[in-house]
């Protein structure tokens, strides 16, 4: 199903010359009205009339999530405080946090989006919506929920946590559809099964998941784990949240809701523009945010661009499954590795559940790995060496995979702390 033929099925000339307008109109406004952009743009030399061709973006200025930290609270907004109707912003865990502000338009627009998303995962006026990510500062729940209503389907905002009633109500309410973190979802999966719920005894029908990195093999997990289509929804809060791309029913990369968001694949190392099909960072430019415009910003996620129709007859630009961050990327003894790529491997093996974490340590010089899964299936009652052969054949294929040989620790179930958000992988004591 298609929310918005016209946008989302319109020829590459008429996306791009959409694109050009908007470009050059967002171009403008940030360069009059945010004195920070104005500063970077004359620093490069560049002037919003340089702005011909969508190809000119290359000569602008990147953003970076600093810049938003730097103009705390209100320092990169391009209209007068009296226009913003809403603030959203990060948790601000690891210093300030990066304020998002949104006008009326800008909440229309999210909606919008937001509703192209839900509609691609099935969603109709007729369906019954459980919202279980966060609600408040955090951009997730508040964004799905108006989405959905503006699709018309009835929404339950349960908001994350609370994991014996999601189930009840999803079962009670007949939830057919549910917005949530992939890890989170494994969880309720847990719950659901310790309180005697099968997934057919539910109405469950799609879920959609966001705000986590995950694998090709969680995808598949939490399909089978739920025997529904799993649907992954990508965004950022400094964009605009959830909806900047999604997946489809084809289930071949994310659609670009591109007459709103320009994307580009960059070098993270010499910041230069790649072709498509080669993996890079993802850098975005909003085309019609009015409140917080960003102009060629740094999200630090992995991805590669792709514009060929989709199967599903959409013709947007798709973009790969983000294959992690490069700020979440270990160097281990000179040895790259994503979390993702440690989640593919524990879950082809089906020894192990999709529950872990990474715990990175220093010794003397050196940095040492040990990756802590939880044990499945008949490794839950296996005899020691039982245990110690499923640890050998983790630490082999992880050596296969990435080059690196990390200790391996399979520990009891319900051993891994579990998340009502996003799952926190990475235990990186080095710093300490």
């Amino acid at each position: 199903m298609i929310w918005n033929a016209t946008m989302e099925q319109g020829s590459r000339s008429q996306i791009e010359e959409l694109q050009l307008t908007r470009l050059r109109k967002v171009v403008e406004r940030t360069y009059h009205n945010v004195p920070s952009y104005r500063a970077k743009m004359q620093a490069k030399g560049v002037k919003p009339e340089d702005i011909r061709t969508l190809a000119d973006i290359s000569k602008l200025p990147f953003t970076t999530k600093q810049d938003m930290r730097d103009a705390y609270p209100y320092g990169m907004l391009a209209v007068p405080m009296k226009q913003i109707v809403r603030v959203h912003c990060s948790s601000g865990t690891t210093g300030r946090p990066t304020v998002v502000a949104y006008t009326r338009n800008d909440l229309g627009v999210w909606a919008e989006v937001l509703a192209r998303t839900l509609v691609a995962g099935g969603l109709t006026d007729s369906s019954i919506f459980q919202v279980a990510v966060n609600y408040g500062l955090f951009t997730g729940g508040l964004g799905f929920h108006y989405a959905a209503e503006l699709v018309g389907a009835s929404v339950v905002p349960i908001s994350g946590g609370n994991t014996a009633r999601q189930v009840m109500l999803m079962k009670d309410f007949g939830t057919t559809a549910m917005i949530i973190t992939p890890s989170y979802s494994l969880h309720l999966a847990e719950t659901m099964r310790e309180m005697g719920v099968k997934p057919e005894d539910t109405a469950l029908q799609s879920i959609f998941c966001g705000a986590e990195t995950w694998s090709d093999s969680m995808h598949d997990q939490v399909e089978e784990t739920y025997g529904v289509k799993a649907f992954d929804v990508y965004g950022l809060s400094e964009i605009i949240g959830p909806g900047v791309a999604c997946e489809c029913s084809a289930h071949d990369g994310l659609h670009i809701q591109e007459d709103h968001f320009y994307t580009e694949i960059i070098d993270p190392e010499s910041g230069e523009v790649l072709p498509d099909g080669a993996k890079g960072e993802v850098v975005i430019t909003t085309l019609t945010k009015e409140g917080l415009p960003m102009i060629r910003y740094r999200t630090r996620d992995l991805s590669a661009l792709r514009r060929e129709r989709c199967a599903c007859g959409r013709t947007q630009t798709r973009m790969d499954r983000v294959l992690g961050r490069s700020d979440d990327m270990l160097i281990i003894r000179g040895v790259n590795v994503f979390p993702s790529q440690v989640e593919d491997v524990l879950l082809s093996l089906g020894e192990t559940t999709p529950h872990y974490q990474l715990l990175v340590e220093r010794e003397g010089s050196l940095d040492k790995l040990t990756v802590l899964v939880e044990k499945a299936n008949g490794l839950v009652d296996g005899s020691p060496e039982a245990v110690r052969a499923a640890e050998h054949r983790v630490q082999e294929r992880m050596k296969a995979a990435t080059g690196l040989s990390p200790l391996v620790r399979l520990v009891p179930p319900k051993t891994i702390e579990r998340s009502e958000g996003k799952a926190r992988r990475v235990i990186d004591k080095r710093a300490m």
